[in-house]
């Protein structure tokens, strides 16, 4: 049995299959939630957390089109894309728990990324059964690794992780999620919007802990929030914020405009 935070989290990243990963992520979101004498650790992550056989990682152009109007392999290929990118926010938010122990960090920092985690994995379940119900399961199609990659590219940095992951890579999801929700619910499929719904409005959360401790790591280093993420996502992401973006769950979530605006105008 884990003895320290860090070992809770490496034992999530070590786990490949995906119902699995997700009940232990929960557990672990449980058990550090009730275990306030937990010590946080130092155990050194792995550089790539455990995958499954399937779904196959290929390139985003192999990867099936997510058409709503498709009819219902349209709609399945749009979850099983979300139940992979919810599987991997399960490792990304482990992850930054077990990676950056030894920035002096606050407990309310883990707190808050272990329930990002737990979140994830209750997303990732969701959609999982979700599939089961329109007779599909995730791993039958193909899927791609761009998640991942942004986490590799920003193990280095806290700061960096925190401008790329939460606020660019699920800022991105606050924009195009309602519009996948309205298709759904035009296409008469109320049971898939109900539940990007339910990730949508979880992931304005999400955010705001990324805004947070980007703010407070700023803060402490003395450096300008605002500056200091566009000259991080420039560096560190791989591609371009484009509008429209969805400004009412970014402020929502404590997302100025000055922080994308100005990236998105390069």
């Amino acid at each position: 049995m884990a003895k320290t935070l860090s070992e809770l989290a490496i034992g999530v990243l070590r786990t490949a299959e995906p119902a699995e990963k997700a009940g232990k992520a929960k557990a672990a979101a449980a058990v550090w939630r009730e275990t306030p004498a937990m010590e946080i650790g130092s155990d050194a992550p792995p550089d790539r957390p455990a995958r499954p056989a399937r779904p196959p990682l290929r390139p985003p152009r192999e990867v099936p089109r997510r058409r709503i109007t498709s009819g219902a392999p349209g709609r399945i290929a749009l979850l099983h894309a979300l139940a992979h990118i919810e599987l991997n926010a399960i490792d990304l938010a482990f992850d930054i728990v077990a990676r950056f122990t030894d920035e002096d960090l606050p407990r309310a920092f883990f707190d808050d990324w272990i329930a990002v985690g737990g979140d994830e994995a209750r997303h990732f379940l969701m959609l999982a059964g979700r599939l089961a119900e329109l007779g599909a399961v995730y791993g039958d199609m193909n899927a791609h690794d761009g998640l991942w990659q942004a986490a590799a590219e920003t193990a280095d940095d806290l700061l960096a992780r925190l401008a790329v992951v939460p606020l660019v890579l699920e800022a991105r999801g606050l924009d195009v999620t309602p519009t996948m929700i309205a298709k759904l619910r035009h296409a008469g499929d109320d049971r898939s919007a109900d539940i990007l719904q339910v990730i949508h409005d979880d992931e304005i959360t999400h955010v705001a802990a990324g805004v947070r401790w980007f703010r407070f790591l700023c803060e402490r280093k003395g450096l300008d929030a605002a500056k200091t993420y566009g000259a991080l996502v420039r560096e560190r992401f791989k591609g371009q914020l484009k509008p429209p973006f969805n400004r009412t769950s970014r402020d929502t979530a404590g997302l100025p405009a000055e922080f994308y605006e100005p990236l998105a105008a390069d």
